[in-house]
């Protein structure tokens, strides 16, 4: 097994060890130049820079970027928000388009600040934090590890549910399976490549066959548009879940994290971190939106979602039973890039305090999911309470890292290299955050409901 993933000194290749030790970022020394770890070709060496390593090392940037925001993508729309959508469209129907709008919202002001903040330092959030106020970046790092390590539990959970709805399999057991196959992802050599992959083929699908089953499944797209913003009924607490599964814990910084691992950082690259950032709020945007729309159109024709796997009810009453049988397979896919994702993120939080923890980082993020594995089994609760119960969790530790990030934004330019940030972006993100801080207050009085 590779013996760390995407640590300071290895920027493109998240997993990937160099024999000579030497930062990856597209070009290598000794006598090969320019390996691209996208197609497996090697530039021999001496390879003109402009027309080898300079090509070489662009696809593997391009590569790195569009694993980059679809890691943040498959990490927002993932087994949780599957979930929590599903539930709670069942309970509020067109009104949770309202909810809906507040978490695109709110997930527009924290990420294109998140990208741009640790874009331009080239700093991961923690560092970020300890340079701010020494130890708060530990604070951070626990805290995203506690709340990434529930979260990780349901998202085995959800793979769980996808083998369910495919094969009718036991939940342990296809929790147990789901995991075997996500560390044997991990234990390649080229982890970060099959990651890149892996996530952005899984996304494609995930979107696809959603839309499909959005068109089939005939929703009001009128009365959830007006729902969107006049709603009949407002839920904090549902509003706080969503954006703790979708925007909170380590699902905020999964895509910025792998954005300077792919070497795109500093004040010079402020383009390329902001079209990023776009691309990826689009995707999920998107998704988010589509999901709603399909299990809205099941609800709306006055299905009744009672079973023990909700989602491939909706799905199977959409479009048969080819129909679950497909999202079986992409609920299963959402819940493997989101086990890749948590588990990638949570560890890229400790491997920066250690040389030691950095060299055996895939070790760590295989530990992690083993945890994760054994924690579903033992638990004993339904896939779907573990789900929004993670969501709720992480909707708490939302306002703590991002407020280390508005600050740097804010107060500390020294830490983006005198970079001038935008005035009407630090306030979007302020606004954001004291929105963070009042729906994870309210969040406090009903995590206990939701594990009772």
């Amino acid at each position: 097994m590779a013996d760390h993933v995407g640590s300071g000194e290895d920027r493109n290749n998240v997993g990937d060890n160099d024999d000579n030790g030497d930062r990856d970022d597209g070009t290598t020394s000794g006598n090969s130049a320019g390996t691209d770890e996208q197609t497996g070709a090697g530039a021999p060496a001496g390879t003109d820079a402009k027309t080898g390593k300079g090509a070489l090392a662009g696809a593997t940037s391009r590569g790195a970027l569009a694993g980059a925001i679809f890691l943040m993508a498959t990490s927002a729309i993932g087994p949780g928000f599957i979930t929590q959508t599903t539930e709670f469209t069942a309970q509020l129907g067109a009104a949770f388009a309202f909810a809906i709008l507040i978490s695109i919202v709110v997930d527009i002001a924290v990420q294109l600040n998140v990208w741009r903040v640790i874009g331009v330092s080239g700093l991961r959030a923690q560092e970020l934090g300890n340079k701010v106020l020494p130890g708060i970046g530990y604070l951070m790092a626990a805290l995203v590890v506690v709340g990434g390590l529930v979260f990780n539990i349901g998202n085995v959970a959800g793979t769980s549910l996808g083998l369910d709805a495919l094969f009718g399999l036991d939940v342990k057991i296809g929790g147990t399976i789901s995991a075997v196959i996500a560390i044997a992802i991990f234990a390649s050599k080229r982890a970060g490549v099959a990651m890149d992959r892996l996530v952005v083929v899984l996304g494609f699908v995930m979107i696809a066959l959603t839309t499909y089953v959005a068109v089939v499944s005939s929703p009001p797209v009128g009365e959830a548009m007006t729902q969107a913003v006049v709603p009949d009924t407002i839920d904090v607490l549902v509003i706080t879940t969503l954006i703790g599964g979708t925007v909170g814990g380590y699902i905020t910084y999964a895509g910025a994290h792998r954005l300077i691992d792919s070497g795109v950082s500093g004040p010079d690259e402020v383009a390329r971190v902001s079209r990023s950032s776009v691309t990826a709020l689009l995707v999920t945007g998107v998704m988010r939106v589509v999901l709603f729309l399909a299990i809205l159109g099941v609800v709306a024709g006055g299905a009744t979602l009672a079973g023990g796997n909700p989602t491939a009810e909706a799905f199977g009453h959409a479009a048969g039973e080819v129909g679950m049988r497909l999202f079986g397979m992409v609920l299963w896919a959402a819940g493997i890039t989101s086990v890749i994702g948590a588990s990638y993120t949570s560890v890229s939080f400790l491997v920066s305090f250690s040389p030691a923890l950095k060299r055996r980082q895939n070790w760590l993020v295989a530990g992690f999911i083993v945890v994760s594995a054994v924690g579903f089994v033992l638990l004993d609760q339904a896939p779907t309470t573990l789900l929004i119960l993670a969501g709720a969790l992480n909707g708490l530790i939302l306002p703590v890292g991002f407020g280390v990030v508005m600050w740097v934004a804010g107060r500390r330019s020294d830490l983006l290299g005198g970079y001038r940030y935008p005035r009407w972006l630090l306030v979007i993100g302020v606004a954001a955050w004291l929105l963070t801080l009042y729906l994870g207050w309210h969040s406090l009085s009903g995590i206990a409901d939701l594990w009772s």
